[in-house]
């Protein structure tokens, strides 16, 4: 297997595409304004001019009409297929099947994937450096069960050329079924109804249901179903076509290709109406088994045939179908996967889940999926009042973060779930950051899973940490097996906060659930290992200021690269080192056996706790007085502007058409990173420091990330850029559904969905969650009646209902919870009345469509200047 021998990696999960409509600040607005339809919801053009602005929608309509509840297309096309097929995948965390169609064609690429299930092959770098990352990993396109196609009078249903009466395709979120119904007039001019079906169990976390229903309408023909088994990680496809997605130019955010065989058979068997494959991954060695029941049912005279081999299993049926009398075939698909275990003991896991599935019927499958889900919405849901199309987009991104995490299980949360193979199917800081919020606070469960699944990796990390010179412990920047596969370290490697990121997420948890438990047996031990990576990388520059300094890192934005005292790693390994020494200190004095244990295990001095307090308490801040505003890092200001205004949209992103090193030597950023610091720990800036921050810096904020739009709308809205705000929040809303960035083919963009529910949570909510202190400040949009949201705190489970001039808490199970609403103390009890807190106002108004921009002189008096790099791409 051959890779290309020198990986440029993009700047992070989420350096991706942009347009006209992703411009910064006012950009956003005036660009493209004409380009898309008028309306969502109830909004209507020609509105009376004291009446809000309708918020502008991004999708077609006619094709995609407005559910609440549903996705659904209602007229097929094959121009843009490889975003509907992520739109339609369906998935639970632990299997993900892509929206391709049952008939195995047309497609943009084919895709079943297994969260974890990868290959390893050697990364291989022009020049050679110690501790470079040496394996790199990449999710594996598992055997693809979802074909199933049809032939009527020996003509093949094809989508491409078919003669459609009429289609409906739904992606339901209440029962997370897939529907397709179809009406066919086949060349020689019968009608057939096709209805199919397709479910990935959140209740059988290894369990997919799909269905199949031919009835013919007005005449008896021959129909033949096969139903089959595809191995197209190694086959490709069976007709040896390439799919759509294997003809795109370069781009560093896809998966590595590979160029040698990746799945090697160990078994095939068929036996009734059965079929089961096993396989081992050749350098990983990783196993899998895939097993299928079909159950036929029909009072047509049929016949079915059964066969299996190495890269393909199929089973036929062949009916004489009369007019009216329907032929269903049902497929009860289980993959089970291990890092170890023999494939026949998965083959054995495999039989036992289609066992019990078959006894305990394929209803009982689809009520179970439905109570799980009911109680995933009573948890989650978020409701916009009187806007349906939006409320229609904010349950979709909910739903994709059910379908990323429900059933992950001590896995991580892979950057595009388990819906594609953007970036392989690797682990970034997108989990702890933006995914664990939801999850912290609707299901603490899934929350927790994610924080085991980080400490499993401990050990990993400690190994990462030495090859870099550095005491405790290191996460890698991008993964799946626990080792850093990041090949370009200056936007990976570098990326250092991603510790501080992850011990903010557990604390954050722990605060949120009371779950000490976890804390003191294991989250402690990323605590201190984390605190002990910092005070060895940072320094004391006892003869200047006497401050703690940390150099040659990379923030959040990774179009600067190894810097010195980057604010945003700064402020949140001042906070790891914090927790880290409150945490140790509280464990000593609350749980003094539980502190013997950790000193044991860690061998943990009473010194290095000292340590991290004093340099928690000494972290250099960057400020700069002459312009007002906190600097990237030490030497942000130094570099000239990036005129974004003038730079042309088809330059964009930067990363595909600049050099690194171009791109480097400007103030331009790919995604916000002082104002994501603003967010996380806006406890310790003003509001006037924050708005000044923000305005300094959303003009040169590219948005090549969807980690950036949604940040930016929380910071707008809290500093009173309210339009900005809801303009940054819908664009991230249609992320995916709208392919704003032009790669929704690859996968669903999670990180996103999850920062869409804390931009509506936080953002125009107003949750604040400060060392577990929780405070509301809310930022309601006037376009908006109301917000309704739900939080756990401790178990206790509270509805939230935001209006212009009042917040209502009401407590919905549990026993209670306490919190402040600018600064009015809120307690609710579960039985007892909603408490309500009356408003003056939504908080500071800007009524502006971009952030004002000062930029000025440095504290040298020089002049900050703006240009645009001539383009070394054509």
């Amino acid at each position: 297997m051959e890779t290309p021998e020198t990986l440029i990696e993009p700047s992070g999960p989420d350096s991706n595409t942009t347009d006209a409509r992703d411009l910064p600040g006012g950009a956003v607005g005036d660009q493209f304004a004409a380009t898309v339809p008028e309306i969502v919801g109830d909004a209507r053009p020609g509105a009376a001019p004291d009446q809000p602005e309708p918020t502008r929608d991004y999708l077609d309509r006619l094709r995609f009409p407005v559910d609440e509840w549903k996705l659904t297309e209602a007229s097929y096309s094959a121009d843009d297929l490889g975003t509907t097929e992520t739109l339609f995948a369906v998935g639970n965390g632990y299997l993900g099947l892509r929206g391709n169609v049952e008939e195995g064609r047309e497609t943009h690429t084919h895709g079943t994937f297994i969260n974890g299930f990868h290959e390893t092959w050697p990364i291989r770098h022009a020049e050679e450096a110690f501790g470079f990352a040496r394996v790199g990993q990449t999710i594996v396109n598992v055997p693809d069960t979802k074909t199933m196609k049809l032939y009527v009078d020996d003509e093949p249903m094809l989508l491409s050329v078919a003669d459609l009466e009429d289609y409906d395709r739904t992606l339901d979120f209440r029962n997370g079924k897939l529907t397709r119904e179809i009406g066919w007039r086949t060349p020689g001019g019968k009608r057939v109804r096709v209805k199919s079906s397709r479910m990935v169990s959140f209740t059988q976390r290894h369990l997919a249901v799909m269905e199949m229903e031919i009835t013919m309408l007005d005449e008896a023909a021959p129909v033949v179903v096969s139903s089959q088994i595809l191995n197209r990680q190694d086959g490709k496809d069976e007709y040896h076509v390439k799919a759509a997605a294997m003809g795109e130019g370069w781009d560093p955010r896809k998966a590595e290709a590979f160029d040698s065989r990746v799945l090697q058979p160990q078994s095939h068997w068929h036996g009734d109406d059965r079929i089961i494959l096993g396989y081992r991954c050749t350098n990983s060695e990783m196993t899998l088994a895939v097993g299928v029941d079909h159950l036929v049912e029909t009072d047509n005279v049929y016949e079915a045939l059964i066969d299996a081999e190495d890269d393909m299993g199929k089973m036929v049926v062949r009916a004489q179908a009369k007019p009216g009398v329907p032929i269903k075939i049902t497929k009860l698909v289980s993959y089970h996967t291990s890092r170890g275990v023999p494939v026949r003991e998965l083959v054995d896991r495999c039989r036992r889940t289609l066992d019990r599935t078959r006894d305990q019927g394929v209803q009982r499958q689809y009520d179970d999926q439905r109570a799980w889900l009911d109680a995933f919405w009573e948890r989650s849901d978020v409701e916009v009042a009187d806007n349906p199309g939006l409320q229609q987009a904010v349950r979709w991104n909910l739903f994709q973060l059910a379908q990323a995490a429900g059933r992950a299980e001590q896995s991580g949360i892979p950057a595009k779930g388990v819906t594609g193979s953007g970036y392989g199917g690797h682990y970034f800081w997108d989990t702890e950051v933006y995914v664990l919020p939801f999850l912290i606070y609707s299901t603490p469960s899934m929350a927790r899973s994610a924080m085991r699944f980080r400490y499993n990796l401990l050990d990993a990390a400690r190994v990462r940490a030495g090859d870099l010179a550095e005491r405790g412990a290191l996460f890698p920047w991008r993964t799946i097996n626990g080792h850093e596969a990041s090949a370009y370290y200056a936007a990976g490697t570098a990326q250092y906060h991603i510790d501080a990121d992850i011990s903010y997420a557990l604390w954050k948890y722990v605060a949120a659930t009371g779950d000490y438990d976890f804390l003191y047996r294991q989250g402690v031990d990323i605590l201190v290992e984390t605190a002990r990576m910092w005070t060895d990388l940072g320094f004391w520059r006892e003869n200047g200021d006497g401050a703690f300094h940390i150099h040659s890192v990379t923030g959040p934005d990774e179009y600067t690269t190894v810097v010195n005292d980057n604010l945003f790693t700064n402020v949140m390994a001042r906070y790891n080192l914090r927790k880290a020494a409150e945490v140790v200190s509280e464990i000593a004095e609350r749980a003094p056996q539980e502190y013997q244990r950790l000193a044991l295990r860690l061998k943990l001095e009473t010194d290095e706790i000292e340590e991290w307090a004093s340099a928690a308490e000494a972290m250099h801040i960057p400020y700069d007085e002459g312009l007002g505003i906190h600097p990237q890092d030490a030497h942000f200001l130094e570099r000239e502007v990036w005129d974004l205004a003038n730079t042309p949209n088809d330059r964009r992103p930067l990363l595909l058409y600049y050099h690194p090193l171009v791109i480097y030597r400007f103030q331009v950023l790919k995604q916000a990173d002082v104002v994501l610091a603003l967010f996380l720990q806006g406890d310790h800036f003003t509001l006037e420091e924050k708005k000044a921050d923000f305005e300094y810096y959303d003009s040169i904020t590219t948005g090549d990330s969807t980690l950036s739009g949604v940040v930016q709308a929380i910071i707008a809205a809290e500093v009173g850029y309210h339009k900005l705000a809801l303009n940054y929040f819908t664009q991230a809303l249609f992320v995916d559904l709208a392919d704003l960035h032009g790669n929704a083919s690859d996968g669903v963009h999670v990180a996103n969905a999850g920062g869409v529910w804390t931009a509506l949570v936080s953002g125009f909510g107003g949750l604040r969650d400060y060392n577990g202190k929780i405070t509301f400040d809310p930022r309601l949009p006037d376009e908006w009646p109301s917000l309704t949201f739900r939080f756990t705190l401790a178990g206790t489970r509270v509805k939230a209902v935001l209006t212009h001039d009042q917040y209502e808490f009401v407590a919905e199970n549990g026993t209670e919870a306490s919190f402040s609403v600018r600064g009015t103390a809120v307690t609710v009890r579960c039985g007892e009345p909603a408490v309500t807190v009356p408003l003056d106002g939504q908080g500071p108004r800007i009524d502006a469509e971009k952030a004002f921009t000062t930029r000025g002189r440095r504290e040298d008096g020089s002049l900050i200047t703006a240009s645009v790099p001539r383009s070394g791409r054509p």
